[in-house]
């Protein structure tokens, strides 16, 4: 009303406002003093009855508290700069039933804790447990006094208007500051956690700090936190700061001096309310949603201890280790060059001044003939006659009827062409001759004969495949920066989380061994993947070296370059190499935060290397015939694309399962007919028709053999390997996807290596010494480089706290552990087997085309 009748003369009297505002003030003033009238007297009749008792620390104080009552624990200790004791509250609850819980509040000079007992921590799906039983640790701010007396006060009170027996129970905490090197045992429970203080000594500026248990549950937390009041020592708080990981019955955390400015840190053990987030089981969820859930017996012995990590020194002597093993290796390809380069100029000499080699016989072994004339040209095959000129096992088509497909055929009579093929080990048999004018032009002839040679297979331009092969290399380059750009940005942004925001859950370290350097947290997990670009480096200036050294034969008309041996062809190499260089890239960003997620990173270049010798492998035998590289890659698209699927979707989904090892088995199924009828066979609507007709025909009209039993042999062992593996995946499901898809992989390509060394050892080849030395070697190193891969020091398949069991100390110059051997066994195995698909067919070098055997 006043406010009223106030709007309303300011409307009527402009001149007098401020009357009006002093009369409203004068009514609000009274209207306050009566109301603060009345409270006061409803106040004193509610007055509490407050008790303050001096109190001693170690005694058991037995007392009821009421909502009428209030009492007021004061305590008194000394503090000193140079020594830290912790104080602990302990809190029991006697009484059952009251109504309200009690409050304690603990006032000190620069904190306040709080809490109630019973206290209520809650769990998944808002699952609530009660404990009667609360220990609390105050924390204690730095004095910058050499001694100080603080006093400290406990305050009890509560709503209920029951009387409500408790226990309280104030003592010094006597280690509570950990010693280096020095084991301390304690008990924590949800409802009881503890912290520790540690002060960084002179001299040591990196520390590991280690917690472990004999109880895997009950799930608990360990957290580093600065000095600073109040701590989060409870489940629901815990990881507000610092650095935190979840643990069952180890954990580690590695503390640099550079982190924490007053050169201490608390070690916080906090026991959770459930072990769900430890691999644990997880409770029924409860009827009603306010119900609470006895929780049962959660306590769980633990012990820490704070050991100096390792110095500098340590990182300067493991970074030489790494680069002086790899090095070593470029040393040794430079001492082979050289020897090799020696022998070959030896060799050039005795051809270029034959002791006792007539004019003729000498022009014959630099390939010219009678006339001084090079039978060919450096583009084109076929196969070295013993007269000197150039012939092919089938040239019998003229230029004129060949002009269509041209496949690098010289023109030359038919009576030389019908003398070389008497003379000669041909690849066709008099059974079957065919007298068609287009019978070396058409590849459907050619190519399903019953006995191949190479140089059946080797009858294009040399000019035309080297630039198809060389698709290879430039298209993998192209994938690894548009591949590895993203990857390299995300999982910086993935180590920036966990420096930000302390969760050391989210990257699966082998944190007993994980030495930190600027912003990466496990740098030797990354430089041990140095290996893979070193060795793949080096494994291209090889290539380098023999593509140089063949293309000069190839100038100088060099016959055995020409016209024998396997056909060179150096894009797929390159491509390995590249491969092998990326494998290692992807790796070391795999290893900057190792989770589920970011595990295709690491595989994925693996596929492609797998694929790649696989082309090689079969490249070798058939050159004209093999897959381009943009076929090539698409198919490892693909393979990584499922990946990708199978990590996102594969784990326990049925359905994908399903659809997966169907699409398996199809995609077995049809490259077993392309690599059977050497891709002269046609994918159309009347494939089936073709099929049935063909087991009519063989099968049941009458039981004959298969043509090529070679090949089949190879085609029914793949076909029986990859169906094991369809049904191996869709009976266990594994978890690891990406690891299922490279073992499907590894296992195809090991299938083809041994058939191609059984095969080359069966046509009566031989493999050369370095060669065999190179196999001898790889097949070693392999089996120590699996031995330390399968040590599984940690487990992304797995919760975090569970993956940490697996967790060992370094094995190595006490910075590298088992994983950082495998790093480099694998990359030096890799490099090996490399080596032996590039020398393994060196012994070949002089022998004709047309002996040499397709498989």
């Amino acid at each position: 009303m006043v406010l009223r009748s106030c709007w309303k003369s300011r409307h009527k009297n402009n001149h007098g406002p401020s009357v009006c505002w002093i009369r409203s003030g004068l009514a609000v003033l009274l209207w306050l003093c009566v109301t603060h009238f009345t409270c006061g007297s409803g106040a004193v009749g509610e007055t509490k009855n407050v008790v303050q008792k001096d109190a001693e620390f170690d005694v058991t104080y037995n007392d009821t508290v009421t909502s009428e009552n209030q009492t007021i624990y004061a305590f008194n200790h000394t503090i000193s700069r140079n020594k830290t004791e912790g104080v602990r509250v302990s809190v029991d609850v006697l009484s059952h039933g009251f109504e309200s819980p009690i409050l304690f509040v603990v006032r000190q000079k620069q904190a306040v804790l709080s809490f109630q007992v019973p206290l209520i921590l809650r769990g998944l799906y808002q699952r609530k447990y009660p404990y009667n039983h609360v220990g609390r640790t105050l924390c204690q701010p730095p004095t910058r006094a050499a001694s100080e007396t603080q006093y400290f006060f406990v305050d009890v009170s509560t709503l209920s208007s029951q009387g409500t027996n408790y226990q309280l129970r104030v003592s010094r905490v006597e280690s509570f500051t950990l010693q280096t090197d020095k084991k301390f045992s304690f008990t924590a429970s949800p409802s009881q956690p503890q912290y520790f203080k540690y002060v960084f000594p002179d001299g040591v500026d990196t520390v590991i700090v280690k917690v472990n248990s004999d109880m895997t549950f009950p799930c608990s937390v360990m957290s580093v936190q600065d000095i600073q009041c109040p701590v989060y020592d409870l489940d629901n708080n815990v990881a507000f700061i610092g650095m935190y990981q979840t643990m069952t019955k180890k954990g580690a955390i590695t503390v640099q001096r550079k982190d924490f400015p007053s050169n201490s840190f608390y070690v916080v053990v906090v026991v959770k309310t459930e072990d769900e987030a430890c691999g644990g089981p997880l409770r029924f969820y409860p009827l009603r949603p306010d119900e609470l859930i006895d929780a049962g017996n959660r306590t769980k012995v633990l012990d820490v201890v704070v050991s100096p990590a390792i110095n500098s020194e340590v990182y300067v002597m493991g970074m030489l280790f790494c680069l002086g093993i790899f090095l070593s290796f470029y040393l040794l390809t430079l001492l082979v060059a050289c020897l090799e380069n020696k022998r070959m100029s030896k060799r050039r000499e005795v051809f270029q001044n034959p002791a006792d080699m007539s004019p003729a016989e000498t022009a014959s072994l630099l390939g010219k003939n009678g006339d001084g004339k090079t039978p060919a040209s450096p583009y084109e095959y076929g196969s070295y006659a013993d007269d000197g000129s150039t012939l092919s096992s089938e040239a019998i088509t003229d230029s004129a009827t060949s002009t269509d497909n041209n496949y690098g055929y010289m023109e030359r009579s038919l009576d030389s062409v019908g003398r070389s093929r008497q003379e000669s080990l041909s690849s066709v048999e008099e059974d079957d001759y065919d007298t068609l004018d287009d019978i070396n032009s058409d590849k459907n002839i050619v190519r399903t004969k019953k006995f191949l040679c190479v140089s059946d297979l080797a009858r294009k331009d040399k000019r035309v495949l080297s630039k198809k092969y060389q698709i290879y290399f430039w298209n993998i380059a192209t994938i690894a920066v548009f591949y590895a750009l993203p990857v390299i940005q995300l999982v910086i942004t993935y180590q920036t989380v966990v420096n930000v925001t302390g969760n050391q859950d989210i990257c699966f370290y082998n944190f007993l061994c994980a030495h930190p350097l600027g912003a990466l947290s496990a740098f030797n997990n990354i430089l041990s993947n140095l290996g893979y670009v070193m060795l793949g480096l080096l494994f291209l200036l090889i290539v380098l070296k023999r593509d140089i050294v063949h293309n000069r034969a190839l100038v100088r008309n060099d016959l055995n370059a020409l016209e024998c041996g396997i056909p060179k062809h150096f894009g797929l190499f390159y491509a390995m190499g590249t491969a092998l260089m990326m494998e290692g890239l992807l790796s070391a960003c795999y290893h900057v935060c190792p989770n589920y997620t970011n595990f295709q990173f690491d595989t994925s270049f693996m596929y492609m290397i797998a694929g790649l010798c696989m082309l090689k492998l079969y490249q070798k035998r058939h050159p004209d015939i093999n897959a381009s590289a943009y076929t090539a890659y698409a198919c490892l698209a693909a393979v990584i694309f499922f990946s990708v699927l199978g990590v996102v979707f594969g784990k326990g989904n049925t359905v994908f399962w399903i659809v997966f090892s169907v699409i398996h088995i199809l995609a077995t199924l049809l490259l077993s007919t392309q690599l059977y009828y050497m891709g002269r066979w046609r994918l159309d609507s009347g494939v089936l028709r073709r099929v049935v007709y063909i087991i009519y025909t063989d099968c049941i009209r009458q039981c004959s053999g298969p043509m090529y039993i070679d090949r089949m042999v190879l085609l029914v062992m793949g076909n029986i390997v990859n169906w094991s593996l369809a049904a191996y995946g869709l009976i266990e499901r594994p978890n690891d996807f990406a690891s299922y898809l490279l073992a499907i992989a590894i296992c195809n390509l090991l299938l083809y290596f041994a058939f191609y060394i059984i095969m080359k050892l069966r046509s009566g080849e031989r493999i050369k010494c370095l060669a065999l030395v190179c196999i001898l070697f790889t097949a070693v190193v392999w089996g120590f480089a699996l031995y330390f891969f399968f040590q599984g020091l940690s487990t992304w398949q797995k919760t975090p706290a569970e993956s940490r069991e697996h967790n060992r100390d370094c094995i190595l110059l006490s910075f590298f552990d088992d994983h950082d051997i495998w790093h480099f066994l694998s990359s030096i195995a890799m490099f090996g087997s490399f080596l032996v698909l590039l020398t393994m067919d060196d012994d070949l070098d002089t022998v004709q085309r047309d002996k040499i055997f397709v498989f």
